[in-house]
C-alpha cells in the first residue's frame, strides 16, 4: 500500500499542467483534545495527520494518530482505498496499531484490521455500513470471528453561522471490538465547525461537539483544530 501511494504521488508530479488539474492531492493535520472513534475513547490529546490523492473519484489516503499527553497511547496508521461516484461510495481500510509489527499479517498474530465500507450521501442525509472482513477482528458470544460491523446515519445542517453535523451510530450484533453483546447504540454525536480561510488557500476549521456512547454509558466533550491545504 505504501509503494502504491509513492507511485501515485510520483506520477502526479511528472504530469503536465493539464493533467495536474485532474489528479488532486491533499495534506491536513488535526489537533484534538481526545481521540473518540465511533463512540469509543481510543486516546487522549493527539495529532492526526493525513495525506491523500484523488483521481476521477478514486482516492488513496493514509491517516495517523499519535498521542501527545499520554505516551502509552497506541500509535495508529490507516490506509484507505475508496471510490466515489456521485453520492455512492465504496472502499476498504487497513487499520494498524503500533503494539504489533506492521509487516506481520499472519492470522491471530497481526494487529492489522481490514474493513470494507459502503454508503450513499443524499446531501441532507448520509449512511455508511462498515464490516471487518480480515485481520485482528473481535469475537462474538461463541468465541468466533464476529465480522464486527457498524452502521451510521449523519445529517448536516447550518445554524448560527456554523456548520453542524448530527450522527447516530449502531452496532448490529455482538462483538468484542465495540464491547457489544448484541444490537446497541454506540455513538450519538453533535458537532459544530467554523472554517477560517487564510489567503483564499489555507483552511483552518475549528470544531467542538458532544459524543455519547449509550452502550458504555459515557459522554465526551470534543474540541479540535485542523489545518489543510
Amino acid at each position: 500500500m505504501k509503494k502504491l501511494l509513492i507511485i501515485l504521488l510520483s506520477v502526479a508530479g511528472m504530469t503536465t499542467a493539464g493533467a495536474q488539474d485532474i489528479v488532486e492531492a491533499n495534506i491536513s493535520v488535526d489537533l484534538v483534545n481526545q481521540y473518540i472513534w465511533r463512540g469509543q475513547n481510543l486516546g487522549s490529546v493527539s495529532l492526526q495527520p493525513s495525506l491523500g490523492v484523488e483521481w476521477k473519484g478514486l482516492s488513496l489516503s493514509t491517516w495517523g494518530n499519535v498521542g501527545i499527553s499520554v505516551p502509552t497511547d497506541d500509535k495508529e496508521l490507516d490506509f484507505t482505498l475508496d471510490y466515489t461516484y456521485k453520492g455512492f461510495s465504496i472502499g476498504v481500510t487497513d487499520y494498524w496499531f503500533s503494539k504489533g509489527s506492521f509487516f506481520q499479517y499472519k492470522a491471530h498474530q497481526t494487529t492489522h484490521i481490514f474493513e470494507a465500507g459502503i454508503g450513499y450521501d443524499f446531501d441532507f442525509l448520509s449512511f455508511q455500513w462498515y464490516t471487518n472482513f480480515a485481520g485482528n477482528d473481535g469475537f462474538n458470544k461463541d468465541g468466533k470471528r464476529a465480522y464486527s460491523s457498524y452502521f451510521e446515519l449523519a445529517t448536516p445542517f447550518r445554524l448560527g453561522g456554523l456548520d453542524w453535523s448530527a450522527t447516530l451510530g449502531v452496532v448490529p450484533w455482538a462483538t468484542t471490538t465495540y464491547n457489544s453483546n448484541g444490537f446497541c447504540v454506540t455513538n450519538v454525536s453533535l458537532r459544530a465547525t467554523k472554517d477560517f480561510v487564510i489567503k483564499d488557500k489555507y483552511h483552518l476549521p475549528v470544531f467542538a461537539g458532544l459524543t455519547a456512547n449509550p452502550r458504555d454509558e459515557k459522554m465526551y466533550l470534543l474540541f479540535g483544530v485542523s489545518f489543510s491545504m
